[in-house]
């Protein structure tokens, strides 16, 4: 069999890893989206690297857009077989898709108008709703370690990869040529601390495997602090300089966390009285969906769950839905707190309040996940001191702060406790993607050290034979 990389490949977003049998069948691990790579992101979505037509399956390992966004573009392009995922993974991706499809269409209609005045041809978006609706029936969901078969003489399994509801890793068992060979994808590996989910599950020995490197030379502030450090960044910003605390999340996972953190703080009766703005429609429908999976919270919120029946709610909390209601934001001239899309600012309502509020020094732009250097997240993380957003240029007067602790990505710890259940002797290949590419190579680097023989960080598109 072959294995080629088509995304996350010395890049961190766009995960797409295609496995091609001798007979012919075609596998296909995750199908995501490229994001904040600047003027070449649309590049790289424009082709997904092979034939949609000739791809028999399809596993998501999750939701977020990075691993999903480009499924309605693979059915759009003549894919027709099945999408194994849990359940969770397959209602948050169908609002997330969606999602996706709209801000296509608007962007879409925008940037014609533009090419319009100047004489310049249409463009189409990468795939439109009618398109994410076909995609989404032909999902097919599977629960946590259960052994189901994708096709003939291969099956796979999901254990719980602890990095948003409904996360997985994939495992495989691939009969050919009278042997069987066992491939692991890791997807997204979380943190064995979690405020909200489960730690990552031990999984079985593999010969070959495919792991995610986002953290995989860095290490993340103590999780169990986020909370605290959090409340800092509310008092010194909210309560102390009476400024707007302006915090891009993505709409799964960290939203949630935040909420979470907030309305223990409620509880405590330590959280400021200022209103909390949670500016995002996706935002709203994704928490929704994952408090329909209590049973994947960790021991913690089971506890909570005992006397709190909705630990992601608390007075004083607001969902905008309508943009007239976020754009009222913009002339609310009070200390509050702002949570919005999307998680490296750029894109959604998130660069509006931005925009409005970066040349306040009382007001705070909090950072809380990962952000690709090159995307507006990245940009201010980075101590840019002039940014552009909707071609026109800011001066950073905001102070700018950043929380490691709420990754929900592992650092060098988890995802070397994640890989501690393998005998690195037994592992033929392990193939390094998601991460910036000095990153996977520093990761490969400590991989060596810890007795995997072969270790590869694979550019895009290549392919390699195993076996």
């Amino acid at each position: 069999m072959k294995l080629s990389f088509h995304g996350a490949a010395r890049t961190v977003t766009g995960s797409k890893h295609l496995l091609k049998l001798k007979n012919g069948n075609q596998i296909l691990l995750d199908c995501g989206m490229f994001q904040g790579l600047g003027k070449e992101t649309s590049n790289y979505n424009a082709s997904l690297g092979f034939d949609a037509t000739e791809v028999t399956a399809m596993i998501l390992s999750h939701a977020h857009i990075d691993h999903s966004g480009l499924i309605p573009k693979l059915v759009k392009e003549g894919f027709t077989g099945t999408i194994f995922s849990t359940p969770a993974t397959k209602d948050l991706a169908a609002v997330l898709m969606e999602d996706s499809a709209v801000i296509q269409r608007d962007d879409t209609k925008y940037i014609n108008k533009k090419r319009a005045s100047l004489g310049q041809k249409p463009i189409e978006p990468l795939y439109d709703i009618d398109d994410e609706t076909l995609a989404v029936q032909q999902f097919q969901t599977i629960e946590y370690n259960v052994w189901f078969k994708v096709i003939d003489d291969v099956e796979a399994m999901f254990t719980d990869a602890g990095h948003i509801i409904g996360s997985a890793s994939i495992h495989l068992k691939i009969k050919e040529d009278g042997q069987t060979t066992a491939l692991t994808f890791s997807g997204d590996v979380g943190r064995y601390k979690d405020l909200i989910l489960k730690s990552p599950e031990t999984f079985p020995q593999a010969d070959y495997i495919i792991i995610e490197s986002t953290y995989g030379n860095s290490l993340h502030d103590d999780v169990i602090n986020s909370t605290e450090v959090l409340l800092q960044w509310i008092n010194k910003t909210v309560v102390e300089k009476k400024g707007k605390l302006i915090i891009p999340a993505f709409s799964v996972g960290r939203t949630q966390e935040l909420l979470y953190s907030l309305n223990q703080l409620s509880l405590e009766k330590r959280l400021p009285r200022v209103p909390v703005y949670v500016d995002s429609p996706l935002s709203s429908k994704a928490t929704q969906i994952v408090k329909h999976y209590p049973k994947l919270f960790n021991n913690r919120v089971q506890k909570i769950l005992e006397h709190d029946d909705d630990p992601f709610d608390f007075p004083g909390l607001h969902f905008i839905e309508s943009t007239d209601e976020s754009k009222a934001l913009n002339d609310l001239h009070q200390p509050c707190i702002i949570i919005s899309a999307s998680g490296m600012a750029d894109a959604g309502r998130i660069k509006h309040h931005i925009a409005n509020n970066i040349g306040n020094e009382k007001n705070t732009i909090l950072l809380v996940g990962y952000c690709e250097p090159n995307s507006l997240g990245g940009r201010l993380m980075n101590g840019q001191k002039e940014i552009r957003i909707f071609g026109e240029f800011y001066d950073v007067v905001a102070e700018v702060g950043s929380m490691r602790s709420m990754s929900a990505h592992g650092d060098y710890d988890d995802l070397c406790q994640y890989l501690s259940c393998q005998n690195p002797a037994l592992v033929k290949t392990v193939f390094v993607v998601h991460g910036e590419e000095d990153v996977q190579f520093d990761f490969r680097n400590s991989l060596i050290k810890k007795g995997f023989k072969d270790v590869i960080v694979p550019e895009m598109h290549q392919e390699f034979r195993l076996g």
